[in-house]
C-alpha cells in the first residue's frame, strides 16, 4: 500500500437512481487508472464492482462495492452504491465512509425518486456533492430545463463546471467554464459567459475575502480558485454539474481531474465523536493520536466468509493490534488487514486516516461498532437506518432446511441493515421485515443461490395487543388429586386498564392500591402486577409463581391470543394447603384466574399504528389523500418541495398498509415513495375487532 497522508486521499460515494450508469463509471475509471485491461460491462456480467450472482441475473446493483486507485498523485477510494430504494442501508453506510457524494442523474430521465432520496441522505451524512449529468449522448435530452429541475430542486448553488458540446449522437466533448479555452465551440447550450459568472459567483460567495479581491477586479490564482470550490462545496453553497457519457467515454477525465482538484480529503472535513460525558469532540485526522475507526459495512464473502470493511478516522490500524469495540467487553485481536478492490482483497500492514480496510472472520465486529485504542476513548456516533416494516412470515419448503433457515437470515441480517428476522413469540411465525416486497423477493432469491435454502411465504399476522378499558376481580381455584400428593391453590385477582405514560413511582402508592406491600413494572408492556397480600393468604414463597403464571397468559392472550399490555394486576387474596400448595399449583391458579377476570373487564384490541411520510407528484395528492382515508388512515399535514412534490405526514393502522409499496407505485406511475415506522397502538374499531376476534384461533388451556 503506497503511503498517502490525509490530505492526499479522497472518499467518494456514487450515489443515484438505478440504472443511471454509477457502475458503468467506477469500471471505466478502474480501466483508465490501468486496473483493469478494459471497462468492466454490468449487461455482459464482466463488471468489477457487480460481483455477486444476483447482481449479474438483474443486471443491477444490490450492495455497495468499493474500488480504489490513484489519480494525480491522489489516492481516491471510491463506493458504488445501488440505486433502487430497497438498497437505501448500502447507501447511507457508504455515506458515513466520505467526504463526497456523487449524485449521477440520467440526462434523459432526469430527477427520479432515488434521486431525491439520496440527495437527502447525503444531506443527513454532511458530505460535499458532486451532480454528474450522464447520457448526454442519449436522445431527448433538453440540457436547460434539466439543469432548472436541478437548481428548482436542490437549489440554485447547483451550477455546470463544464457545458456539453452537442447532444444526443452530436455530444462530442465539454467546456470548461471554470477555466474556459480561448475559443468558444459550436453546439454549447448556454451563453459560456454567462454560466462561467455564474461559478465564480457561486464559489466566491462561500469566502468573504475572495469575494472582496474578486469584486474590486483582483486576478485569483488557480490554486486561490481550486482552494475556494473545494471551501463553497464543504460549505454546502456549491454543488458542481459535471456533463458526460461514460458509454462514449466523453467528459470522464475532466470529472475525474475535477475530483483531485476539489473534492474534500479527510483534513479538510473533521469528524466528530463523543466523550464518556455525551460531549462531542472535534476529531483530527492524526496518524499519530488515538486510534478512532468505524465498522462502515459487513459483506459476507464465499471464499474468506465474514469482511468488516474499517473506516479510519484518527491514529493507526494496525495488523494483528488489540482494539476495543463498542459493545464489546474485552479487546479483540484483528487478523491481517485486507485492501479491498471489488470483491478482491490484498493484505496490508497497516492503515492511517482516511483510508478504508477490511479485516475477515471476526464474528464480534458489526455495523456502526467504534475502534479505540482504549475503552476510554470517544465513541463515533451510531449509523442510523430505516427501519424495516414491510413483513413476510417465512418457512423452509423442506424440513431438512429447518435448522439451516435461521442461520442462513441472519447472515443476510448481518449484511443489509435495513432486513430483520425475528421469532414471533406470540405466532410462533418466523418473520422476515425490509423496505418493500421486492427487497424481501430478492432476499429469497439469495437464500435459495447462496444458502441453497427455498422458502414458502405468506403475510404474517398483524402483532395486534389486548387490553382492557374496564376493571373487574375474581377468584380462581385450582384442585387436583390423582393419588399420592395433589395440587391445591386459590388466588384471587384484580385487572384493570393502566394508563399510557406513567411515572411508577407517582402511580403506585398506597394512596391508590390499599394494603400494597411491593408492585413490579414493565415499560415495555406497561404492565404492573401489585401484591396487596395481607394476613398471610398466599405464603411470600408463592407470589412469585402468581406474578410468573400471570406473565405467561399476557403473552398468550385472552380475547384473540394476542400479547396483553397496559393491564395492572392485583393479587389480594388467596388461600393454600399445607400439603398440596406449590409453585405449579399457584402458577396455573393465576393464569386461569387472570383469564376469567380479563373476559369481565371490558377487554379490547389494540392494532399497531404507523407513521407515514409519503413523497408524491403535486398532480397526484389527491389521489393519494383520498386512498389513505380509505385505508383507516388520517393526514396530519403536508410539506411542499420544490420540483413539483409534496410530503404527506399520515398515520394509519400497519393491517391497512402492508401492501402499500405496490399500490403507491400504481398510483403514482412508480413516482411516489414512503418510510413507515411505528408510531403506537390504539384500539381496532368495534366493527374490526369482531372480525379479528372471530378469525383469530385461540389457544386452549388443557381443560378447556
Amino acid at each position: 500500500m503506497a503511503k498517502y497522508t490525509p490530505e492526499q486521499i479522497h472518499n467518494v460515494a456514487l450515489v443515484g437512481h438505478g440504472a443511471v450508469g454509477k457502475t458503468s463509471l467506477a469500471d471505466l475509471l478502474l480501466h483508465k487508472a490501468g486496473i483493469a485491461s478494459k471497462p468492466g460491462s454490468v449487461d455482459a456480467g464482466t463488471s468489477l464492482l457487480d460481483t455477486e450472482e444476483d447482481e449479474k441475473h438483474h443486471k443491477h446493483s444490490i450492495f455497495s462495492s468499493l474500488i480504489h486507485f490513484d489519480h494525480h498523485g491522489r489516492r481516491i477510494n471510491l463506493f458504488d452504491t445501488p440505486g433502487y430504494p430497497e438498497f437505501i442501508g448500502q447507501v447511507i453506510g457508504a455515506l458515513r465512509s466520505v467526504e463526497t457524494a456523487v449524485i449521477t442523474i440520467s440526462a434523459p430521465a432526469g430527477i427520479e425518486v432515488n434521486t431525491r432520496r439520496v440527495f437527502a441522505e447525503a444531506d443527513k451524512a454532511d458530505v460535499g456533492k458532486f451532480i454528474v449529468l450522464n447520457k448526454l449522448d442519449h436522445d431527448n435530452v433538453n440540457f436547460i430545463e434539466l439543469l432548472a429541475s436541478i437548481q428548482d430542486m436542490f437549489g440554485r448553488g447547483c451550477v455546470p463546471f463544464n457545458l456539453p458540446i452537442g447532444l444526443g449522437a452530436n455530444f462530442s466533448g465539454v467546456y470548461d467554464t471554470l477555466n474556459p479555452p480561448d475559443s468558444i465551440p459550436d453546439g454549447l447550450p448556454m451563453n459560456p459567459h454567462d454560466v462561467s459568472q455564474m461559478v465564480m459567483d457561486s464559489i466566491v460567495e462561500a469566502d468573504e475575502e475572495l469575494m472582496e479581491r474578486y469584486l474590486n477586479d483582483e486576478k485569483l490564482t488557480k490554486d486561490e480558485i481550486n482552494h475556494g470550490v473545494a471551501h463553497a462545496v464543504a460549505e454546502g453553497s456549491l454543488i458542481p454539474v459535471f456533463c458526460m457519457s461514460v458509454e462514449k467515454n466523453v467528459g470522464v477525465d475532466e470529472f475525474l481531474n475535477s475530483i483531485a482538484d476539489y473534492a474534500d480529503s479527510p483534513i479538510d472535513v473533521h469528524q466528530t465523536a463523543f466523550n464518556s460525558d455525551g460531549e462531542n469532540i472535534d476529531l483530527q485526522p492524526d496518524p499519530n493520536g488515538p486510534l478512532l475507526a468505524q465498522i462502515v459495512k459487513t459483506r459476507i464473502d464465499p471464499f474468506v466468509a465474514r469482511l468488516s470493511y474499517i473506516r479510519v478516522y484518527s491514529g493507526t490500524l494496525k495488523k494483528e493490534s488489540s482494539v476495543h469495540a463498542s459493545g464489546v467487553e474485552k479487546p479483540l485481536k484483528l487478523p491481517q488487514l485486507l485492501e479491498v478492490q471489488g470483491a478482491h482483497q490484498e493484505p496490508v500492514n497497516e492503515a492511517g486516516p482516511g483510508y478504508i480496510v477490511a479485516v475477515a472472520k471476526v464474528e464480534d465486529l458489526h455495523m456502526g461498532d467504534t475502534l479505540t485504542d482504549t475503552d476510554k476513548c470517544p465513541r463515533l456516533p451510531k449509523i442510523t437506518f430505516p427501519t424495516p416494516m414491510i413483513g413476510l412470515a417465512v418457512e423452509p419448503k423442506s424440513r431438512s432446511d429447518q435448522q439451516k433457515i435461521s442461520g442462513a437470515l441472519h447472515k443476510i441480517e448481518e449484511e443489509d441493515s435495513t432486513f430483520h428476522v425475528s421469532r414471533d413469540d406470540q405466532t410462533k411465525e418466523m418473520v422476515m421485515t425490509g423496505l418493500s416486497e421486492l427487497h424481501l423477493k430478492l432476499i429469497e432469491e439469495r437464500l435459495k443461490a447462496r444458502e441453497k435454502v427455498e422458502i414458502i411465504t405468506h403475510q404474517p399476522k398483524v402483532p395486534y395487543r389486548e387490553t382492557v378499558v374496564g376493571a373487574a376481580e375474581g377468584s380462581y381455584r385450582h384442585k387436583k388429586q390423582s393419588g399420592g400428593s395433589g395440587q391445591f391453590a386459590e388466588v384471587h385477582l384484580r385487572v384493570a386498564g393502566l394508563p399510557q405514560g406513567i411515572e411508577p413511582e407517582e402511580y403506585f402508592t398506597k394512596d391508590r392500591f390499599s394494603s400494597m406491600r411491593s408492585y413490579h413494572y414493565d415499560p415495555e408492556l406497561n404492565f404492573a402486577f401489585i401484591d396487596r397480600v395481607t394476613g398471610g393468604s398466599v405464603p411470600n414463597n408463592f407470589i412469585p409463581a402468581v406474578e410468573k403464571g400471570v406473565i405467561e397468559r399476557m403473552k398468550k392472550g385472552v380475547l384473540a391470543g394476542y400479547q396483553v399490555q397496559d393491564v395492572s394486576c392485583e393479587l389480594f387474596f388467596g388461600k393454600d394447603h399445607p400439603v398440596d400448595s406449590n409453585e405449579t399449583a399457584f402458577k396455573m391458579a393465576a393464569g386461569y384466574c387472570f383469564r376469567d377476570v380479563f373476559q369481565k373487564a371490558k377487554p379490547n384490541l389494540l392494532e399497531p399504528i404507523v407513521a407515514l411520510e409519503v413523497t408524491v407528484p403535486d398532480d397526484k395528492l389527491g389521489d393519494i389523500t383520498s386512498d389513505l382515508n380509505s385505508r383507516r388512515g388520517r393526514v396530519e399535514g403536508m410539506e411542499g418541495l420544490s420540483g413539483g412534490y409534496q410530503i404527506i405526514h399520515a398515520k394509519a393502522p400497519l393491517a391497512e398498509v402492508m401492501t402499500y409499496a405496490r399500490a403507491l407505485s400504481s398510483m403514482t406511475g412508480g413516482q411516489g415513495s414512503f418510510t413507515m415506522d411505528l408510531s403506537h397502538y390504539e384500539p381496532v374499531p368495534p366493527n374490526e375487532q369482531q372480525k379479528i376476534v372471530s378469525a383469530a384461533t385461540h389457544a386452549t388451556d388443557e381443560d378447556e
